[in-house]
């Protein structure tokens, strides 16, 4: 995802001058093209996130639309006073960028898990938060969000191939996109996890349970009027996310059934405890941590009310 994403920065970049590309030493094998084509909107500041968004919000404030690149836990984490005093209160244009969400950089340990990056963010009222489930809706987010007033934060994922057909690259941040219709129940899944969410309503529907996915990529705010929607039809809901279970997707998704006194019964996967000290894939830390294609067809089949 993050290959498609940075060359559709390429290409608005060679449209709009505005485009400038921050990295903290990150990226190699991914921005390559951006610093060749742009070397005058291309600057590595090394690693310091916090000093990379005070650039960035001069550069907003200066006109520009700087993109800050890093690890997703990194960047939404160790600048988070200067997202916040910046682009945060002051509405400006600045994107950050997060690679790699929940367990994807799983063999460099623990400070690499990104398990509350966009739960973090999305306190920040301005911070609209993108979080794609494929290339090609990475792609059209950012063409689609790019130039948007306010602070945007982007995460994507590490992995390359992602390819959801029934989604077709569809992006709006006020739209959630269903990719499987069912009668029985309602899965809500954001980001890369969504091939585990869509693969786990297979398993189910070989068991008679047909359960209605659809793909949340937008967040604060969020597709509220669709997730009602869908939301009055269902007995019960399930959010997927490579995130912690609290602060994210479920807790949108159960803020809104409160506010609005809805009687849909939702259940929440994600990740609930602290990762301990193991290391390893991304596979092997979404088995151990309960948001693979077994477990969320497991919490769906035995969630009460189904």
């Amino acid at each position: 995802m993050r290959k498609y994403f940075a060359r559709a920065l390429e290409d608005i970049a060679r449209d709009d001058p505005r485009v400038v590309l921050l990295t903290a030493d990150l990226g190699f094998g991914v921005l390559e093209g951006f610093a060749r084509d742009f070397p005058d909107r291309f600057f590595n500041v090394g690693v310091a996130e916090a000093n990379m968004a005070g650039l960035a919000t001069g550069l907003a404030e200066a006109g520009y639309i700087p993109f800050m690149y890093s690890i997703a836990t990194f960047a939404a984490l160790r600048p988070y006073e200067q997202l916040r005093n910046g682009p945060g209160l002051h509405h400006f244009p600045a994107r950050l960028v997060g690679v790699g969400g929940g367990f994807e950089y799983g063999t460099n340990g623990l400070t690499h898990a990104a398990l509350e990056d966009y739960g973090v963010l999305r306190l920040q009222p301005a911070m609209q938060i993108v979080v794609p489930a494929d290339d090609a809706q990475a792609a059209n987010a950012l063409h689609t969000t790019y130039d948007m007033p306010g602070p945007v934060y982007y995460r994507i994922s590490k992995r390359e191939g992602l390819h959801i057909p029934a989604l077709g690259g569809r992006f709006h941040p006020d739209r959630a996109e269903c990719i499987l219709d069912g009668e029985d129940a309602l899965i809500l899944s954001i980001g890369a996890i969504t091939d585990e969410a869509l693969a786990a309503a297979e398993l189910l529907h070989d068991e008679g349970i047909r359960p209605t996915v659809a793909v949340v990529s937008s967040l604060n705010p969020g597709p509220n009027e669709d997730l009602k929607a869908l939301l009055t039809r269902f007995p019960v809901a399930l959010t997927v996310e490579a995130h912690y279970a609290s602060g994210g997707l479920g807790s949108v998704v159960a803020e809104l059934i409160a506010d609005n006194g809805m009687g849909c019964r939702l259940h929440r996967c994600g990740v609930s405890d602290a990762p301990d000290a193991l290391s390893g894939s991304e596979t092997y830390l979404n088995n151990r941590h309960g948001i693979d294609r077994t477990s969320i067809a497991r919490t769906l089949r035995e969630s009460p009310g189904l």
